[in-house]
């Protein structure tokens, strides 16, 4: 509505202006249709925008509540660790003459690996059994005289000294021989050490020697690692809490391990607990154990780290939601409910285990429910819903 003064002429304007300066009942007047007109003009409705926000349809995807049997199990991300690892060395010194494998190859115990220059050991075979012989000689002649001292002493024709002498050196050819003969069987051993076995079946590490090396005997350095991968461990450690039910599941049967090598990988490892550590970390606060997985494939390499689940048991009829379903507020957990009016609900849950994407609900559902697993940022309580439909919602369909 246009001002009062825009109806009234220029003339009257001016007169009307002198008057309200002198009279002010008349200013309090004007002043109050003014408020009046004004006040018309700009009112507007308000409008509820949670009352809104109610009845325009928010789109959500869906899943039901299930019922099954789900497993009881233990994650923890663990360290693959060798079966067995042996540090390969000498046991005697010499010139390494040749490598009979390549780093990094499998081998099987007893290959030949390495060869140590067996020259000086075969001069030193050859020398023992010298020895021997020359023993074995000297010993003959003594037992040959000791046969003829025993007939002249019993014809009194030599001294008791004498044949006593003779029967000493007999008996002290015969130690020694025995000595020249332990150390053929010393040489032998050491000419047999130039040949280097494998001592497990496993794989090669790095080579530390190189042929021509001048290695020592019992070297502090090893000249090859080898380490057996099948069967390997894994080695992973858990809270100190599940101890009791570790060993209680355990007494009743072999407890089965899985070991996943990262989130890209669909297979998993399947192996069996078989050590349980003798001591809590105090530290930690966790128990080590240790899973034993045949490897077949060599998937599992040592050094590698995995998400290992152990598992004890399984629970029966328990209900399952997607784990997205699920939130958190100021009092605890809940989740959006989709009731037949097409309206969501709030509903608080207490949730228990998760696995695989899905938490167990001890209390707050029932099976055949729906609840909300995506779009729960735009619903309110009691608001209006719309499920998706088609592709987007195809898991809602599953059990």
């Amino acid at each position: 509505m246009p001002p009062l003064f825009a109806l009234l002429p220029l003339r009257r304007m001016v007169r009307i202006k002198g008057r309200l300066l002198r009279s002010p009942a008349i200013l309090l007047g004007l002043l109050a249709l003014f408020t009046l007109m004004f006040s018309g003009c700009g009112s507007e409705k308000k409008v509820d925008p949670s009352k809104a926000r109610r009845d325009r349809p928010v789109p959500v995807t869906v899943r039901p509540v299930v019922q099954k049997t789900v497993p009881v199990e233990l994650s923890a991300i663990g360290n693959v660790e060798a079966y067995s690892s042996v540090a390969v060395k000498s046991r005697i010194g010499g010139e390494l003459k040749r490598v009979h494998f390549r780093e990094g190859q499998p081998v099987r115990q007893g290959d030949l690996i390495l060869t140590i220059d067996p020259l000086p050991y075969e001069a030193a075979l050859k020398q023992a059994q010298a020895n021997v012989a020359r023993t074995v000689a000297l010993t003959k002649k003594a037992d040959e005289d000791l046969r003829r001292y025993q007939a002249l002493i019993q014809k009194d024709y030599i001294s008791q000294e004498q044949y006593d002498q003779a029967r000493a050196n007999v008996e002290a050819l015969q130690a020694t021989l025995k000595a020249d003969q332990a150390a053929v069987e010393n040489a032998r051993l050491n000419l047999g050490f130039c040949l280097i076995h494998a001592p497990l079946t496993g794989v090669t590490g790095s080579l530390l020697a190189q042929p021509g090396t001048q290695i020592k005997a019992n070297d502090d350095k090893a000249m090859v690692t080898i380490n057996q991968i099948q069967p390997i461990y894994a080695s992973f450690s858990v809270p100190e809490q599940y101890l009791s039910e570790i060993q209680k599941y355990a007494r009743q049967g072999g407890l089965k391990v899985k070991a996943v090598l990262g989130e890209n990988e669909p297979l998993a490892e399947e192996g069996r607990l078989t050590f349980i550590d003798n001591t809590v970390d105090s530290s930690t606060g966790t128990i080590r154990l240790k899973g034993t997985f045949a490897n077949q494939d060599r998937k599992l390499w040592p050094g590698q780290f995995v998400k290992v689940t152990l598992s004890l048991t399984a629970q029966p009829n328990a209900l399952i939601i997607p784990s997205q379903a699920l939130q958190t507020g100021i009092k605890g957990q809940y989740v959006f409910v989709v009731t037949p009016e097409q309206k969501a609900e709030t509903r608080a849950v207490q949730a228990g285990r998760v696995f695989n994407g899905q938490t167990v609900i001890e209390k707050g559902l029932r099976v055949g429910e729906q609840v909300i697993t995506d779009g729960q940022f735009l619903v309110v309580p009691g608001g209006k819903v719309q499920i998706k439909t088609g592709v987007e919602n195809s898991e809602a369909r599953r059990p």
